[in-house]
């Protein structure tokens, strides 16, 4: 397959930049593009022996531009290659950009990208997002002739031909295809389309798989439909959510768990909640691993507060740390992946007693992995631990007893930025104690509640000299720590 001009000038523009970079400070186990622009995770899948990963990109800035679509594959999840460019937008089904999608192995042992092409975009009357499909050999894809696969003109009048997008696509034990993608209705507002093939070329469409109902946001993007220990997984991204509950207001994601009959197209409610409460998480998609586990990765940004962001780098934004999936009591549970163990070093054990201010003999550090165990104590009205801490420089994260609730404050972390540093969100204890465990790169944190079944991510200033660590109580509380240097 000989690369198209738009397609080869990107890879061109990457082998030209990677020639002359300098070394750069990037995240340790959390994926950037080479160069430029990154958003959405897509095509996340095992193939061939490897993980792959593509994700929207454009390679000539660090602003959002013509989405293309980056590619880098990993052994371990961890530590990521760089691949050149996978798609372009250059044909007639996809000019305007070829958006978010996925990808599945074939049988003969090609792999299928799905993704949304855009056209018309620079009138809202003419403004197309369609259903396409790429085949290839896992580096270079060729689209298909017959694109789009799935015209917006063919769907019912109450859903919307320019908020159609986002393909998750796989295949049946039977060997026929299934598709589910986000679109606005006129009423319903966000939604998930599910759509039927037999080849992956023509469609049908099954029916509405859920909708916001006008309760958790305006459009859904980014859908991913899944079983797991025995429950339908429903995941989405809301556009315009309003603060309910649980969920904070603007661009959130949500975990909808039930039963699924296909037959009828109907989706069971039994649990909703976010998949993650903090700044920075958006768009995640899962894939399932050779020994099994659902892993998930979503991107480490959010589009309210991303435009102001700094450009320090040649390139922008960056990917979660992947997570292992389960289910517990009709909740999704989310860990980090076990093989960020293998890069574990140093490893500091303590237990103590803390009253007042105390930092600790050997906790420190910011590429750090540091579960605490802290015992709330009925007198105890507030825990706090401060990351990422120098003489000016702190991340908070406390534990309010009388309102029950943990407060991950960004403020002093060396932002100048007027947006939202604080969130509160409720957490109960277990049996008594609070569990945090952290998991620092140089510019984020991941922190995950308990068993995992609350998390909060943020992006944070590069700053690897504020690495202090400090603790607070104001009654005396039983508390262990152990933390992993990773390297």
């Amino acid at each position: 397959m000989i690369p198209s001009i738009p397609l080869q000038k990107a890879r061109n523009y990457e082998r030209e930049w990677a020639a002359r970079a300098v070394p750069d400070t990037r995240p340790l186990f959390h994926l950037t593009p080479q160069v430029g622009w990154m958003n959405d995770p897509n095509g996340f899948c095992f193939y061939q022996g490897q993980f792959h990963l593509f994700y929207q990109y454009h390679p000539y800035s660090t602003q959002w531009g013509p989405m293309h679509w980056g590619h880098a594959v990993s052994d371990d999840l961890l530590r990521w290659q760089p691949r050149p460019c996978a798609l372009a937008p250059d044909t007639p089904a996809d000019k305007d950009g070829c958006f978010s999608g996925s990808a599945i192995p074939l049988p003969d042992g090609r792999l299928l990208l799905a993704y949304t092409g855009v056209t018309g975009a620079g009138s809202p009357d003419s403004l197309r997002q369609n259903q396409c499909i790429a085949i290839g050999d896992g580096t270079d894809f060729e689209k298909s002739p017959m694109n789009p696969v799935l015209p917006a003109d063919l769907l019912p009048e109450a859903f919307s031909r320019q908020d159609f997008r986002d393909p998750k696509i796989w295949q049946e034990a039977d060997g026929t295809y299934r598709m589910v993608t986000g679109n606005r209705h006129r009423t319903q507002c966000g939604t998930i389309l599910l759509f039927r093939s037999l080849d992956a070329l023509h469609w049908q469409l099954a029916g509405e798989i859920d909708s916001s109902r006008n309760e958790y946001g305006q459009m859904w993007e980014c859908p991913d439909l899944f079983l797991l220990n025995g429950t339908t997984v429903l995941l989405v991204s809301p556009q315009e959510m309003r603060a309910t509950g649980e969920f904070h207001p603007g661009y959130g994601t949500v975990v909808l768990t039930g039963t699924f009959d296909e037959s009828a197209c109907r989706f069971t409610r039994k649990n909703v909640h976010p998949i993650d409460c903090g700044f920075s998480f958006y768009a995640p998609q899962t894939t399932l691993a050779p020994d099994g586990r659902r892993i998930m990765i979503g991107w480490m940004e959010n589009w309210e507060t991303c435009a102001g962001s700094a450009r320090p780098h040649p390139w922008f934004s960056q990917m979660s740390l992947p997570r292992e999936l389960s289910i517990q009591n009709g909740r999704l549970l989310q860990r980090p992946v076990r093989e960020i163990e293998t890069f574990w070093q140093d490893t500091k054990h303590l237990q103590t007693r803390i009253q007042g201010e105390m930092a600790l003999p050997g906790i420190h550090g910011r590429l750090t992995d540091l579960t605490v165990s802290v015992g709330i104590s009925p007198e105890c009205r507030l825990f706090s631990m401060d990351v990422a801490k120098d003489a000016s420089h702190y991340v908070r994260i406390s534990y309010e007893s009388d309102r029950g609730e943990l407060v991950f404050d960004r403020s002093h972390c060396g932002t100048t930025r007027d947006i939202v540093h604080i969130r509160r969100i409720p957490v109960d204890l277990q049996e008594g104690r609070l569990t945090l465990r952290l998991v620092m790169d140089r510019e984020s944190i991941e922190l995950f509640i308990g068993d995992g079944e609350k998390v909060i991510t943020s992006v944070i200033p590069p700053s690897p000299e504020a690495d202090g660590i400090s603790f607070f109580a104001d009654e005396p509380t039983d508390l262990t720590a152990e933390l992993h240097h990773l390297v």
